[in-house]
């Protein structure tokens, strides 16, 4: 029996988390603000969860309703035959998110879900359910647009950008989805070598790795929401979990260097727990040294947007990135992200490709340079002509 679903993503990867669920048989796949909804059975939530590089969580839909007063709300969740769900010994959370002139405090609208999840229970029974915030056995969700309600449960439980590879990390590093869905944006499945020359606490790199190698993101998670559920079909999920039918040979190298030896120790213990040692090459080396390690390849990096540099030294940093890769990278493309306009400027490279992505709550520009001897216009006359 199939099922709706919401997925959610950072802003900028609506349209690779659509190709990744079209791609584990989703259906009815449409693309909404930071999320993809579509429906499916219990595989392809199992396989959404477990499967997709790019999403945050997986809520299962279970009502959606209007309401324009709390009381409606309260009514309608006690409509629902939570006994389907929950008994006395299990506990729930509620988290409420409201975009709506008609209901001004999240919390309100959270507290009248308790209360009729629990009367419903204390009418029948005499008790009811506990309250649970650090491990639920059921986490409910409700997002009101409006007057739209929509109750969900969350299946994935800890954000899905925790991975469970991360060991030790840099200062500000950046997400495993964000960092995923940057690398599939550019096309790269391992067709050629992969080179982060400021590869921080290595998170670019293991994704690279997990992504030509084809390892699902979920093979290092503890768990998932969805084993509690009361009908969790522990073979059907063992099964996908056990499936290396899709994995694939890589027969590139994958590079990471950074300025930073304290960083490049940290990325060595990253990679080592998610066992990609064989695939990844590290060395504490500036960009402003480094050269090409193959003739052709990729570049995917997350430099300083200047947090914590001076505005002279970054804007230095920048213009050494264009002439680094200028000289010592023809015939890569390079991908760069940074919330620091005036600092790319300083790259001196046209970019033929720019996407809007958040990296936290920064506005940042992800821009793709196709690096190239001499003239940009006879570059582009032989480009066109192929």
């Amino acid at each position: 029996m199939e099922s709706k679903y919401i997925a959610k993503t950072f802003y900028g990867l609506e349209q690779v988390l659509a190709k990744e669920l079209i791609e584990i048989g989703a259906n009815d796949v449409q693309i909404g603000n930071r999320a993809v909804s579509f429906s499916g059975d219990k595989a392809i939530m199992y396989k959404a969860n477990f499967c997709c590089r790019t999403a945050i969580r997986i809520l299962k839909i279970v009502k959606t309703f209007k309401a324009r007063s709390a009381d409606e709300i309260y009514t309608e969740i006690k409509k629902i035959d939570w006994s389907k769900y929950l008994d006395l010994k299990k506990t729930f959370s509620i988290d409420s998110v409201v975009y709506s002139e008609d209901f001004r405090h999240s919390k309100f609208v959270t507290y009248r879900v308790k209360d009729a999840i629990a009367d419903q229970f204390t009418e029948k029974c005499g008790k009811r359910p506990s309250v649970s915030v650090e491990s639920p056995d059921l986490a409910i969700n409700i997002h009101i647009s409006g007057n739209i309600c929509t109750l969900s449960f969350d299946s994935s439980g800890e954000s899905l950008h925790k991975r469970g590879y991360r060991m030790s990390q840099n200062d500000a590093p950046i997400s495993e989805v964000l960092a995923a869905g940057m690398i599939l944006m550019t096309g790269w499945h391992g067709e050629c070598d992969f080179v982060d020359p400021m590869c921080g606490s290595g998170t670019l790199l293991i994704e690279a790795a997990m992504i030509a190698l084809n390892i699902a993101p979920g093979v290092f998670r503890k768990e998932f929401a969805f084993e509690k559920w009361d009908d969790f079909d522990e073979d059907l999920f063992r099964e996908i979990y056990d499936d290396q039918s899709q994995e694939r040979e890589f027969t590139h190298k994958i590079y990471g260097s950074d300025i930073s030896a304290r960083a490049i120790k940290i990325a060595e213990t990253n990679v080592k727990s998610a066992g990609l040692k064989k695939y990844i090459e590290l060395q504490n080396t500036p960009f402003q040294q480094l050269n090409a390690p193959t003739e052709k390849g990729i570049i995917v990096t997350n430099p300083p947007y200047g947090e914590r540099l001076e505005t002279a030294d970054l804007l230095e940093l920048y213009a050494a990135i264009g002439e680094r890769l200028k000289h010592h990278f023809t015939g890569y493309n390079a991908w760069i992200i940074s919330s620091n306009k005036e600092a790319l400027a300083k790259i001196g490279l046209k970019p033929s490709k720019k996407v809007k992505l958040l990296n936290s709550d920064l506005e940042c520009d992800y821009l793709k340079f196709e690096i190239f001897d001499g003239k940009r216009k006879a570059f582009i006359e032989k480009k066109n002509n192929k």
